[in-house]
């Protein structure tokens, strides 16, 4: 198994979730229980199999109404029985001070109590990296930077790629069985690619998070806004000691791989996360703001509201076989390879085998009683030591990046070594989080962790200059304006 990633891992979509495991509350009210349940027990299972990347998050429903403890109520324990065995904490109501204690920046006016529901909470970009550790632990060859610009065929059935490496120029051919499709938004590229006649399936809808000071929700404990002016709920998270305020839920005319968050998205988030907020966030506030795009699909056809349309994922195999996969979310990633190599296998003609994730542990995991107390490193389970341990040959790598952000030049070393980062971005933006905890923070931390990638990769000072240069830049896209 060969997997070539154009950029780098996690590049677009799959870095800029909410960063929950969850089962989605919302569909719930469209009734969409069998969704639920799959997405609850998918959910279970990551949370067993990655102790490392996935923990128990609270989340507190304000009530200010006193119909909302039967609505919300009864809601949640359905969200209890369909989790089953697999459930990760029981949902319970909170009084008035409870929820206060919970949640210490909840708009206390009108305030009658709450209820606790349980859900996960990972770090995406640290998750496909493990991910991809997984895999070649498991005998599979992955490389990030390499592009598919074609496809090979015989006798009008795919038969492997061409690919090119974006940091040398080379180009070479991937010999393979089956070829699958797996790069959500930009799916009909590779579809056209394949067959120039195919229609579009996939209509991006941009969804944008804002990076808030943790004071705006300390604790342990996360908000969910139940009620927004579209009718999406809205959640107010702690993530790294920051808290992340999001999401919107933006159809866009096409994929992006940079998107970028339109105004009137930024407003919509400070708006409605204001009404239940007792210290009001501004724009002046944020410390990031950063958008993805879902891969939305519409096997009909484009067009539609797609707040209301489903994230179930679908697969589509053409008439050459190239099996393309899209739509679904982070919490059913495994349920989504599981169902794509079951098509692989039939266009393959394989013999089937049984699929081992359900009970697979990822690369890094350990007890959860066994997890680095610091929260950026827990993330690295098993290596975290060994993290730490690179700056025992080099007391400078101890030295935090900034004051402002928790990251040694140890994670920017260990990064460069064993995880195939590649330039500044990769560094700063999914080995380790420092473009979206902080971007004029992670700005001002672009040339000391520039000169030790430039040390690690072997490079010079018009590297370590350009790359400075190159990232500032793309840093200005993650600071708010209005």
């Amino acid at each position: 198994t060969a997997l070539v990633e154009s950029y780098d891992f996690a590049k677009a979509t799959s870095s800029r979730s909410t960063k929950l495991v969850h089962g989605g509350v919302r569909y719930l009210e469209q009734l969409n229980f069998s969704l639920v349940m799959e997405a609850l027990r998918e959910r279970g299972i990551l949370y067993r199999n990655a102790p490392h990347l996935v923990r128990n998050l609270a989340f507190v429903v304000p009530r200010y109404h006193w119909w909302e403890g039967p609505f919300y109520g009864a809601g949640l324990k359905v969200y209890d029985a369909l989790a089953g065995r697999l459930n990760i904490e029981k949902s319970r109501y909170l009084d008035r001070a409870e929820t206060i204690a919970k949640i210490p920046n909840v708009q206390q006016e009108d305030l009658i109590g709450g209820i606790q529901y349980h859900d996960g909470q990972f770090d995406d970009a640290r998750m496909a990296i493990s991910l991809a550790q997984t895999a070649v632990d498991h005998g599979a060859t992955v490389a990030n930077y390499v592009e598919a610009t074609g496809f090979l065929k015989h006798h009008e059935r795919l038969s492997g790629a061409s690919v090119r490496d974006t940091l040398t120029g080379d180009t070479f051919e991937i010999r393979a069985k089956v070829v699958v499709n797996a790069t959500g938004v930009f799916s009909d590229r590779l579809r056209k690619l394949d067959d120039p006649t195919s229609t579009e399936m996939i209509e991006p809808a941009q969804g944008v998070h804002l990076v808030l000071d943790g004071s705006f929700q300390p604790g342990a404990n996360a908000i969910m806004v139940p009620h927004t002016d579209d009718g999406r709920v809205l959640f107010v998270i702690p993530w790294h000691e920051r808290a992340l305020v999001g999401t919107t839920d933006t159809p866009m005319e096409q994929a992006e791989l940079e998107p970028r968050a339109l105004p009137e998205e930024l407003e919509f988030i400070l708006r409605n996360a204001s009404r239940y907020m007792e210290k009001d966030p501004s724009i002046d506030d944020v410390l990031s703001v950063f958008a993805g795009q879902r891969p939305l699909v519409f096997p009909g056809g484009k067009s539609g509201d797609s707040k209301s349309v489903s994230r179930n994922h679908e697969i589509f195999v053409s008439q050459s076989g190239l099996v393309t996969i899209s739509g679904g979310k982070w919490t059913t990633y495994r349920k989504m390879a599981e169902d794509t190599l079951s098509r692989v296998i039939q266009v393959g003609q394989f013999k089937p085998r049984k699929c081992i994730t359900e009970d697979l542990l990822l690369h890094g995991a350990i007890p959860r009683e066994e997890l680095p107390k610091e929260d950026h490193l827990r993330f690295y389970g098993s290596e975290a030591n060994q993290v730490m341990q690179i700056a025992d040959s080099d007391a400078s790598l101890t030295k935090k990046l900034h004051e402002r952000l928790p990251y040694t030049g140890a994670e920017i070393a260990w990064g460069a070594r064993h995880e195939m980062a590649q330039n500044l971005e990769d560094a700063l933006s999914r080995r380790t989080r420092a473009l979206l905890l902080d971007a004029r923070a992670a700005s001002e931390a672009a040339e000391p962790a520039a000169r030790i990638m430039a040390k690690e990769l072997g490079h010079g000072e018009d590297w370590v200059q350009q790359q400075v240069t190159e990232f500032q830049q793309l840093a200005t896209g993650y600071l708010a304006t209005t």
